[in-house]
């Protein structure tokens, strides 16, 4: 389908200035909007507080800033520009505290709740894992979302250290337990690497959590996958959390826990791709950690795979507006 461009919806600076030029934003967007005037807002969340091992992903969001330089703004695929789907700007980095795990949850939970009542759909870049937390809090009050998660961690431990109930690794346990997760709708793809109990994964499918192992993804192929997943969360609302390292790290080396054995880049841009047409209320990219990276590799990938989200999203959001009467 071929649309033409609203005149107030923004447009990155694509053929304008260099890309090595001007404020890094994310995709070149004009950034600070104000948030009643978008349909599409994109956050940083520099923040790791949730990082059991190695930490790093709090630089994540300044990483995927300059690598998002160098995305075109049409899908190869598509043919579509999400930025004449949907008004789409960069709202900057939330505020977090990086000495207190508490107060930074409930920093980035307000922060979402504010654009979740001016109806402005998230598109976030990580920080660790943790952070998908306070966004379902925001997003999920009114009624528990389900969600597609891309990861080779399945992130439904219950403690670490001592009690601590929030980690990168328990975020998604957390979620479920206060109601804003609907596990009956969730599915995990990509699941891999060793575990510290045989029954890691236990709690996650007792209550409900669909878990798609790697080799699960390796027999079947993406395409069955994603149907799969389709099916499960409906059309009812609908996150979209990618881990970075779903990925195998020959192609994102730069992520805390890296797991050999992973998805292809491309598999991952597939596995994206098949979300069209569900019903998206926001998706993140979390786990890129630039100081274990290698050439910038995992931040391009990381940049790339939050323009495939983007892509959904505004998607997404077009087919509603359409939907209402509110389009063309």
């Amino acid at each position: 389908m071929n649309h033409s461009t609203p005149v107030d919806y923004p447009q990155p600076q694509s053929g304008e200035i260099p890309r090595y030029s001007g404020l890094p934003t994310f995709f070149r967007l004009p950034f600070g909007a104000q948030i009643a005037s978008l349909d599409i807002g994109v956050v940083g969340v520099p923040w790791d507080g949730g990082t059991t091992n190695r930490a790093g992903t709090r630089h994540g969001p300044r990483e995927l800033r300059n690598a998002s330089s160098l995305v075109r703004r049409v899908h190869p695929v598509t043919f579509q520009s999400p930025y004449d789907l949907a008004r789409v700007g960069d709202l900057g980095d939330v505020p977090v505290n990086p000495v207190d795990v508490q107060d930074t949850l409930a920093l980035i939970e307000a922060w979402y709740r504010a654009l979740h009542e001016q109806k402005v759909m998230p598109l976030t870049a990580g920080g660790d894992h943790l952070t998908t937390l306070p966004i379902l809090r925001a997003l999920g009050r009114e009624q528990p979302l389900g969600m597609i998660h891309f990861d080779a961690h399945s992130d439904t431990n219950d403690t670490y250290f001592g009690g601590e109930r929030f980690t990168h690794g328990t975020p998604f346990r957390r979620a479920v337990e206060e109601g804003v997760l609907d596990p009956k709708r969730t599915v995990q793809i990509g699941i891999r690497g060793a575990l510290f109990s045989e029954k890691d994964h236990g709690w996650a499918e007792a209550n409900g959590i669909t878990v798609i192992r790697m080799e699960q993804v390796a027999e079947e192929g993406m395409a069955a996958v994603m149907a799969r997943a389709r099916a499960i969360v409906g059309q009812q609302p609908t996150y979209v959390s990618f881990d970075i390292d779903v990925l195998d790290p020959v192609y994102a080396p730069g992520t805390g826990t890296p797991e050999i054995g992973g998805l292809t880049s491309l598999q991952g841009q597939q596995g994206i791709r098949l979300l069209q047409g569900l019903n998206l209320v926001g998706a993140d990219v979390v786990e890129v950690s630039p100081p274990f990276d290698q050439g910038h590799l995992t931040s391009l990938t990381g940049a790339t795979m939050m323009f495939e989200l983007l892509c959904q999203l505004a998607d997404a959001h077009h087919r509603r507006r359409l939907s209402t009467g509110a389009g063309e």
